[in-house]
């Protein structure tokens, strides 16, 4: 392998190296012996041979210093594997994109308070490929506003769609972004996924159905759970060339309007039903009686269940479905109710008798929406705390128990995969975002969401490439996404005192890792 003569910078004083690559037999791996030409005397290495310029040149050397390489390492290579830097390299300058993909990587490895995330840079191989790189919270701040500001998520969304080739996607109405902000106008109340009592705004993905990664995303108002802000979505993929969609929505889409609106555009889609149609409710009693008749019994991925094709007739439409029972699951459900019930009896017969108060508003208080499967009666001075059997009975006939309508061509096995699939893109996401209130960022203005919202779309990009990577070489069955990064993480850069940077030695298991990813430290 050829030398290559590089400068490198020492306490602001330029010095000329001759880096000459060799591969060690014994470790496997490519490594490096740097060789000191002199200091840059106009653009030529000149030797100083005194001996008191030596004494000053070795003070002048940095301490030798360790930076985490391994668990950046698959997510560099992602980046480039993916054409991102590139493709945000024709929208932003050299700093921004290196602070944008900065701010991905750690919200995958590890997110932080952004007045904290150069502690965390500082001790990554990101700071010795972008050593000045600013990355204060006031910088951060600055730069979210701006991608908020511009069109950049726009317009590397349309790159990004015609560099991956993608001619098939899943449309989901994924998530929501609560926050206690007063000031960012897309917040309104609405249906919360979070289960929290404020505002949010809402976030619809689409995924490439072949590669799994999201290539899109749009964000609409949290008080919106409507048909209007699907034709925006799809009007944009259709904008990009893409025709072949199916939209997987949650139970918070499922209305007897949006349904009759979606058959009357003709769109694909699948959507859990709820009961709160009495004609949904009355379909489901029916097909739950005869569900386990060994006619409806089929088997996916080594697990059986019970599946029956049901039309359900809503106005002078018909909508397909699957009834779908998991004896399981069915079980799993049971076991959680029946100990959540025996906990909240046996606390609520301390918590009545010395409380003071109505035994009512001590039931409400302790049960919570469990409170309909209880009553508390008062017999002499005694309360007699007793649980609801019809209630409760009911609750578990229906456990295991659910209903997927669709509308395109879709078998029972491909129309619960593509659910379930949704439910992996909703996990991951979920793990990647924070409550925006809680950010220590001025989240006061729509600008400074729409970025952030823009870095953990890049984040999710790469942790679901990752999941892809994982599955299709079976490192999924040892290791979750968290728990193969910690193994990586230990392989470090170390920066020597001489300045020459080596690569630590790496394990069996890492190489192990390294090899099935085909990635080379």
């Amino acid at each position: 392998m050829k030398p290559i003569r590089r400068i490198k910078i020492i306490n602001g004083k330029e010095y000329w190296y001759e880096d000459t690559p060799y591969y060690d037999q014994e470790k496997k791996q490519i490594r490096h012996r740097s060789k000191y030409l002199g200091k840059n005397v106009d653009g030529m290495p000149v030797k100083v041979r005194s001996e008191p310029e030596k004494l000053k040149q070795n003070k002048e050397l940095k301490p030798p210093k360790s930076f985490h390489y391994g668990n950046i390492l698959p997510l560099t290579h992602i980046i480039n594997d993916l054409n991102i830097e590139n493709i945000l390299s024709e929208s932003l300058g050299e700093k921004e994109v290196q602070m944008l993909i900065s701010l991905s990587i750690n919200r995958i490895l590890r997110p932080t308070a952004m007045r904290n995330l150069n502690i965390w840079f500082e001790g990554t191989s990101l700071a010795l490929d972008y050593p000045e790189l600013n990355l204060s919270g006031q910088r951060i701040s600055e730069f979210l506003e701006y991608i908020g500001r511009s069109d950049v998520e726009l317009d590397f969304m349309s790159k990004f769609v015609k560099n991956m080739g993608t001619e098939k996607t899943l449309l989901y109405d994924i998530t929501s972004f609560s926050s206690y902000s007063k000031y960012i106008n897309l917040l309104e109340f609405g249906y919360n996924r979070d289960g929290k009592n404020l505002p949010q705004l809402n976030l619809g993905l689409i995924v490439d159905k072949n590669e799994n990664i999201p290539i899109m995303y749009d964000i609409f108002p949290g008080s919106i759970v409507d048909v209007s802000t699907l034709k925006n979505t799809l009007k944009k993929l259709q904008a990009n060339g893409i025709e072949d969609y199916t939209a997987v929505m949650d139970r918070g889409f499922f209305s007897k309007t949006n349904i009759l609106e979606l058959l009357d555009e003709n769109v694909s889609f699948i959507v859990p039903a709820t009961l709160k149609l009495d004609i949904v409710k009355d379909l489901f009693d029916s097909a739950a009686k005869e569900i386990d008749d060994l006619d409806y019994l089929e088997k996916y991925n080594k697990q059986t269940f019970f599946v029956k094709p049901i039309v359900l007739n809503i106005d002078d439409q018909k909508l397909n479905g699957y009834f779908y029972y998991d004896p399981k699951r069915a079980q799993q459900e049971k076991e959680t109710f029946w100990g959540r019930l025996y906990d909240i009896r046996e606390s609520l017969k301390t918590k009545i008798p010395n409380s003071k108060r109505e035994p009512t508003v001590v039931l409400k208080e302790n049960a919570g929406r469990y409170s309909k499967y209880f009553t508390v009666e008062k017999v002499e001075d005694n309360f007699i705390i007793s649980i609801v059997k019809d209630a409760a009975e009911e609750r578990v006939q229906r456990m295991g128990r659910f209903i997927l309508f669709y509308r395109g061509e879709f078998d029972c096995k491909t129309c619960l995969l593509m659910y379930r699939e949704r439910d992996l893109v909703e996990k991951s996401f979920r793990e990647l975002k924070n409550d925006l209130g809680g950010l220590p960022l001025n989240m006061q203005k729509d600008e400074t969401t729409k970025g952030f919202i823009f870095v953990s779309y890049i984040a999710l990009i790469l942790r679901m490439k990752l999941m892809k990577m994982m599955t299709d070489t079976d490192l999924c069955d040892r290791y979750s996404i968290e728990s193969l990064l910690m193994e990586l993480e230990k392989i470090s850069k170390v920066r020597l005192s001489s300045g020459e940077i080596i690569v630590s030695e790496i394990t069996k298991k890492e190489r192990n890792i390294l090899k099935a990813l085909e990635l080379c430290a």
